[in-house]
Order: structure tokens, then C-alpha cells, then sequence
């Protein structure tokens, strides 16, 4: 069986260095908010071209405390618009209405399954306060246009770099494009820990430092609390154990590209969209998505042969039970991609005959 994902084997890669890194932690007998997540923070923070990094989490949580804290400082308020893709995943859109704002939906091209950037202006209102792209399956969302929007009507640019841990945009890193950025290392993420946890990135020193009391139960100084906080911190473990697998990041990326490659060039079915690639430094191939509008048989197929895979998403949010007001609504090119992507397995662990495997299993589909 070719796995979608080998957690397994993805950690063992760097076994010794992980273990190393537990045992430091262990050892030492401090286990939240030490030095571990001082050296993980600044380290991000030098990678991604950030002031600063707040470790939180998860990244569901790094997003719900982007716009918790601009809510704190008086930039937004219950019933402001964020402008968001239809296509993302739910958990954006959950840090929105947690929040008592509202997400304003705009469909994504269907060539790039990014946020597409000739449809948000006419969504702008006064009500309207930020932007969030989402860098969609480790591919860069943002646009110089999405940036002159964001400028003209004076928004606030989000990204929700989830998915897109390394990936650049003209030699800057997703993260550090917009006014602040929420990060997931769920384990299955190119840049993942062995656990959840997330971080925030921002060079806006007042907003990193109301995050980071907002996520310590609102507290600036102990037993001082001028929030209404949470609970939200990044464990000690988690964050040396990232602080290592940072450090093999970019040639992680660079596996992953070239298996990319490999797939693009070797799967001929004519019934397969294949991802259409503008810039191979402003994609770091989190999935690898592909689309055809017999899926579901697809996907049989591929199990029947041996070969795992995935689905993001089968769903889209506007359809979901939790968002029901919703139901009703159309976002046609988002139903077209939920109903026919599939992804492939896609690591930096898997081997040449795996590949070559899959390849071939796809193009003598019938």
C-alpha cells in the first residue's frame, strides 16, 4: 500500500535530532513558555521575515487570535466583513464567525484553486475590514492586486499559511506578506509537530503582544489579566521538536517539488486535470491536487490498486450542517472543485518506484 502520508516515516527521518530535542525538554523540568519556545519563535520568525512569531495551540486558534486581537485594539468590531475564499477549508472560516464577524465568500480560480483576485473589489463595503488568503494545498495565494486592494480601501491583508510552511512570493516567505499570518504544524503539515500547535507571525508589535496575553488567559503579567483570554500556549515539546524539523524544512520542499514535477510530467490521462504550475518557487505542494469529474470512481480505483488518497474537501463550507444559513447559497466553480479533486499521495519520504507506480496506475485508468 503507497500511503497518502507515512507520519511514521516522515519523523524517523530525523529520529535522532527529535529525541535529542524531547530529551532536552525532559531533562531540564520546564515544560511551558520556556526556552524551547523563545529559541522556536525567533528562529520562525528569522525564517518566515517576520518581527515576530507568537506560538499558540493550534492554528485554528493563531487564526481566531489574529481578529480577537484586532478586535482588542479597536481595528474591528462584531458585524465587520472579512472577505475569505469559498473554497478554504472550514477552519477559516470558523475564526470569522467565532469572532461575531462576517465572512464574505468570493470564489477562487479554477486554474490556480486560489482566491481569485478579479472578484474581490465588488465585495468591498464599508463594513468590509480585511482581506484573508489562504494559500490553498502549499500554493501562494497572494497577487500584487490582492495587495493594491488591501491598500486603496485601507483593509488589514490575513493569510492563513497553513498549508504553505516555506513557499515564497518574489524571495518573501508566505507569512510575512500581510499585516499577520496564522501558521498550523497539525503533524500532516510540511512544517508539522508531533501533536497540535500553531503561531501567529506579524511585525505589528502591538498586535503580537496582545496575542500573546490573549492566549495566556488574557494575562500581560501574572495574576494580571486584561483580557478576556484563553488557554492557548505552545507546549515546550512541540516546540523544540518543530525548532529541528525547521531546520530540514526548505529540503523537505524541495522533495516535495520534485515529486511534483515527476507527476506532472508522467500522468497523461486524458481525464485528469493536472495542477497548473505559474512558479515553482511560489508552491511547496502541501497536496497535490488533481480533478476529474468521475472522482468517487477515481479514488475506488486507486484503493482497488494499492494507493491512498485524499479529498480536499469533500464538502465546502457554505454547504456544511454548522453554517446552514448558507445552504442556499451558489458558488459554482467552489461546488465544481469540491466535487472533483482528489489528492495523490505527496511527501518527502516517498521513493521513486512509488511514484512511478502511481503514475502508471492513473494512465491506464478506464
Amino acid at each position: 500500500m503507497i500511503k497518502f502520508l507515512d507520519l511514521q516515516k516522515v519523523t524517523a527521518k530525523y529520529t535522532d535530532e527529535i529525541h535529542e530535542a524531547v530529551r532536552r525538554v525532559v531533562d531540564s523540568g520546564w515544560y511551558l513558555q520556556g526556552h524551547e519556545n523563545e529559541n522556536f519563535e525567533k528562529h520562525y520568525s528569522e525564517y518566515i521575515g517576520t518581527k515576530y512569531t507568537v506560538g499558540v495551540a493550534n492554528g485554528l486558534d493563531a487564526l481566531i487570535w489574529i481578529l480577537r486581537g484586532y478586535i482588542e485594539l479597536g481595528i474591528m468590531r462584531s458585524g465587520d466583513e472579512i472577505i475569505v475564499p469559498a473554497n478554504t477549508y472550514i477552519a477559516t472560516i470558523l475564526a470569522i464567525t467565532e469572532n461575531g464577524l462576517k465572512p464574505v465568500l468570493v470564489e477562487p480560480d479554477i486554474n490556480t484553486y486560489q482566491i481569485d483576485d478579479r472578484l474581490i473589489e465588488k465585495t468591498v463595503t464599508p463594513r468590509t475590514k480585511a482581506v484573508m488568503i489562504v494559500h490553498l494545498y502549499g500554493c501562494c495565494a497572494y497577487t500584487e492586486k490582492i495587495g493594491e486592494i488591501c491598500k486603496k480601501y485601507n483593509l488589514k491583508l490575513l493569510e492563513d499559511n497553513a498549508q504553505a510552511h516555506g513557499c515564497l512570493y518574489n524571495g518573501r516567505r508566505t507569512g510575512s506578506l500581510g499585516d499577520a499570518a496564522a501558521h498550523s504544524f497539525y503533524p500532516g503539515k510540511n512544517l508539522g509537530a508531533l501533536g497540535d500547535a500553531g503561531a501567529v507571525t506579524t511585525s505589528d508589535k502591538e498586535l503580537a503582544d496582545t496575542i500573546r496575553a490573549l492566549a495566556n488567559y488574557g494575562s500581560i503579567k501574572k495574576y494580571v489579566f486584561k483580557y478576556v483570554g484563553r488557554n492557548s500556549r505552545l507546549d515546550e515539546i512541540q516546540a523544540a521538536v518543530l525548532d529541528v524539523k525547521l531546520r530540514h524544512l526548505d529540503e523537505d520542499n524541495a522533495v516535495r517539488k520534485q515529486n511534483a514535477r515527476y507527476y506532472i510530467e508522467h500522468i497523461k490521462h486524458p481525464d485528469i486535470i493536472l495542477p497548473k504550475v505559474e512558479n515553482w518557487d511560489s508552491h511547496v505542494f502541501h497536496i497535490f491536487p488533481i480533478r476529474t469529474s468521475r472522482r468517487d470512481e477515481l479514488q475506488k480505483y486507486l484503493t482497488d490498486n494499492g494507493i491512498q488518497t485524499n479529498i480536499h474537501y469533500p464538502i465546502p463550507p457554505h454547504k456544511q450542517e454548522c453554517y446552514k444559513e448558507w445552504n442556499d447559497l451558489s458558488f459554482p466553480i467552489t461546488e465544481k472543485i469540491h466535487r472533483e479533486e482528489l489528492s495523490l499521495p505527496m511527501s518527502p519520504v516517498m521513493i521513486a518506484d512509488e511514484l512511478v507506480k502511481v503514475a502508471d496506475v492513473l494512465n491506464t485508468w478506464k
